[in-house]
């Protein structure tokens, strides 16, 4: 029973720092008065955890601001400059590392060749290049606070533990506890396009809305559902699998075992093999004077008026819309977000994505429904950053720095 008690007491006192601190980070500067009326905590509580806040150097006072009558109340605003983290992305064959300041900024960036089929290749090679770009990142880290890692396949993002990875040999791997125990700080793993979604949020197309859906077409396809401000998980940790949307029964056998899903017609390695066949079969093209033919290629000559790469993208476009339907249908967004190279091709692309949610959602819910692309899809390890953020704004990173 007590130690029931105490683990709710520990939890109160997570929430209000968390709940504090998230004021500051999001409104500040903002005064300790201004924290105690929109939080709706005592007085007494707010005075007591910005105090322990500003002991540990993680918020600071800045300028008073302007006098209402009374005594000018100091204003708080989050330190970010001397909390550091190291953010990953996992890719199928490579990584990528870059340590954040604790705003976003990104302060250095490196990309390695991996090649791994099990885990202990992933482990052992991704811990010798982390240790490698820790040493070389030491004379700019002041305070290490925490190692975020996003990855494709299904993680649990609470316990760390990846459940399935593409391509590669996984057992329950306890990533998250081998890292931190290794390299002694937090770590958070997170799936790279729910992840990439947060960060969408945080920084980039939707942050100005509370509920939207990124759409990711890359090597594969995938979608991040925020709700209310939060990455939207389902019974296992993990939703948003739109790639696995049956579009086609008649379609080509996907890798997860089913015919036609989105992810055989709309994820670049099915955009590149199909307009490939296309010019061996003889259609006329500019795309055929190419060697070989990439995503760029193609979005490209489709905006200068190649028939064969647009109608190729209009296609590819109105499956991406029938499936975003679903999900418009299902969550109604305020905002869709699309990520990858076809937004090269944006004038072409998103007009067909647009039609088929017009004609195949609620109107009430596509109605004024803005189709924008990422604005942060150059910045892949953003979304590592982007668990770390939340795990301050939650309190669960904020309360070890608080030593509790």
């Amino acid at each position: 029973m007590n130690g029931g008690q105490i683990g709710n007491v520990d939890l109160v006192k997570q929430l209000n720092s968390a709940a504090v601190y998230r004021l500051i980070d999001q409104q500040g500067p903002i005064s300790r008065i201004q924290v105690a009326d929109v939080s709706q905590l005592a007085p007494a509580s707010v005075t007591k955890i910005t105090r322990q806040l500003l002991e540990h150097g993680l918020i600071k006072e800045v300028a008073q601001q302007a006098s209402t009558g009374g005594r000018r109340a100091i204003s708080l605003q989050t330190e970010t400059r001397p909390f550091h983290s190291i953010a990953i992305r996992l890719g199928r064959d490579y990584v990528q590392y870059a340590l954040y300041d604790l705003s976003g900024r990104a302060l250095a960036n490196q990309q390695q060749s991996l090649d791994y089929h099990n885990q202990h290749e992933l482990i052992d090679g991704l811990t010798a290049q982390l240790e490698e770009f820790i040493n070389q990142c030491t004379p700019q880290i002041e305070q290490f606070i925490a190692i975020g890692i996003t990855l494709p396949g299904l993680v649990n993002p609470t316990t760390g533990v990846v459940e399935y990875m593409p391509n590669t040999d996984i057992d329950n791997l306890e990533l998250g506890n081998i890292i931190s125990e290794r390299f002694n700080t937090s770590c958070f793993v997170g799936n790279d396009v729910r992840s990439m979604a947060l960060a969408e949020h945080y920084f980039g197309a939707s942050r100005d809305c509370q509920d939207s859906i990124l759409v990711s077409v890359h090597r594969g396809t995938g979608a991040g559902i925020i709700v209310n401000g939060q990455i939207f998980l389902g019974y296992n940790r993990n939703v948003g699998e739109i790639g696995h949307i049956q579009i086609d029964p008649l379609g080509e056998q996907c890798q997860c075992g089913n015919f036609g899903c989105l992810e055989t017609v709309a994820a670049n390695p099915a955009i590149v093999n199909t307009v490939t066949k296309l010019l061996t079969q003889g259609y006329p093209s500019s795309l055929a004077e190419l060697n070989s033919v990439t995503m760029a290629d193609i979005c490209n000559h489709a905006i200068a008026g190649d028939e064969l790469a647009a109608q190729s993208l209009i296609r590819v476009g109105n499956q991406l819309g029938k499936a975003i339907a679903i999900t418009v249908n299902l969550f109604n967004p305020q905002k869709i977000v699309i990520a990858g190279d076809i937004t090269m091709a944006e004038s072409v692309i998103f007009p067909a994505i647009k039609r088929n949610i017009q004609t195949q959602s609620l109107t009430t819910f596509h109605n004024n429904l803005p189709i924008v692309a990422s604005e942060i899809d150059k910045e892949p390890t953003l979304g590592g950053f982007a668990i770390i953020k939340r795990a301050m704004l939650n309190g669960v990173l904020l309360q070890k720095l608080l030593g509790e």
